[in-house]
C-alpha cells in the first residue's frame, strides 16, 4: 500500500517513520523545504532503509499513486478544508483521505468531496501524538457514508504501526 502523508512536521515525519517501518511505500510531501530536510533527517536517522521515504514538494506528486493520504495541516476549519479539497481534486478515486482532527467533523470535512465513503477522522490531538505517544488504543472517527471498506482499510494501517484501533461515528452527523 502507498501511503501519502501532507507535511512533514513532527507528526508528519513521525507517521512517516513509522509507516516505512512497518512496510509501507511514503511520499511524505511538504511546501517548506526546510521541513523536509529536518524530516529526512529524522528518518535517516532513525531507520536504515531511507528508500522507503520519498521527500516530495506538490500534493500532486505526493497524492499520484497513495492508496491513504493522511494530511497533518493544523486542526482548523480553513486549513482542513482546502487540504480535503485539494487531495480529493488531484488522488485517485480509490485514494482514503485521514486527518487527524479533535473538535471538526468528519462529515463536515467529507461533504466538500466527491468520496465521503473514503474519509476517516483520527481522533487525536496532532501536538500530543507528534511526540510518540506509545502504541495503544486510536479511536478513528466515521461520517454517515465511510464505506466498511474504508474502515478495513484504515483498521488495517493503524494495527500495522501498532495501534488498536476503535471506530465510533461522528458525533456531528
Amino acid at each position: 500500500m502507498n501511503v501519502a502523508i501532507i507535511g512533514a512536521g513532527p507528526l508528519g515525519r513521525w507517521l512517516a517513520l513509522a509507516a516505512a517501518r512497518a512496510g509501507f511505500q511514503v511520499q511524505l510531501e511538504d511546501v517548506m523545504p526546510a521541513n523536509l530536510h529536518h524530516a529526512q533527517e529524522y528518518i535517516r536517522r532513525e531507520y536504515s532503509h531511507t528508500d522507503a521515504v520519498k521527500y516530495v514538494s506538490t500534493i500532486e506528486d505526493a497524492v499520484r499513486s497513495a492508496d491513504l493520504v493522511i494530511d497533518c495541516v493544523p486542526d482548523e476549519l480553513e486549513s482542513k478544508l482546502e487540504i480535503f479539497c485539494l487531495l480529493d481534486r488531484m488522488a485517485p478515486p480509490h485514494t482514503i483521505i485521514a486527518t487527524p482532527t479533535i473538535h471538526l467533523s468528519i462529515a463536515d470535512l467529507a461533504s466538500c468531496t466527491y468520496r465521503a465513503d473514503k474519509c476517516v477522522g483520527i481522533v487525536v490531538d496532532a501536538r500530543q501524538f507528534a511526540e510518540a505517544i506509545p502504541p495503544g488504543a486510536l479511536t478513528l472517527r466515521t461520517g454517515p457514508q465511510t464505506s466498511s471498506a474504508t474502515v478495513e482499510v484504515a483498521g488495517m494501517f493503524w494495527r500495522s504501526l501498532g495501534f488498536e484501533p476503535q471506530f465510533e461515528p461522528d458525533p456531528v452527523a
